[in-house]
């Protein structure tokens, strides 16, 4: 079942290759989908796949690259789009 997930991670997530990060786990899960900073200092994932795949990646955004120190992650579930067509940052 496709799905879609829109998520805002907070803590230290930019200048720490936390987007690179995403990036290759979204790529190896051969998710769709990109990762934007915020102009707050958040960061954006946007991705879209099978759920289980998706929370795989979930799970990985929770702690990032160990650079990183991720604070807080809100995650909503949406109808995918299927306007990606692989996965890039922005």
């Amino acid at each position: 079942m496709n799905a879609r997930v829109h998520c805002v991670v907070t803590g230290l997530v930019q200048g720490v290759g936390y987007r690179y990060f995403i990036q290759t786990k979204a790529r190896a899960l051969a998710l769709r989908g990109s990762v934007s900073n915020r102009p707050n200092g958040d960061v954006e994932i946007v991705a879209e796949g099978s759920k289980e795949v998706l929370e795989q990646l979930m799970s990985l955004a929770r702690t990032g690259p160990r650079s990183a120190m991720v604070t807080g992650i809100s995650i909503e579930w949406e109808e995918p789009t299927g306007k990606f067509s692989g996965f890039d940052v922005q």
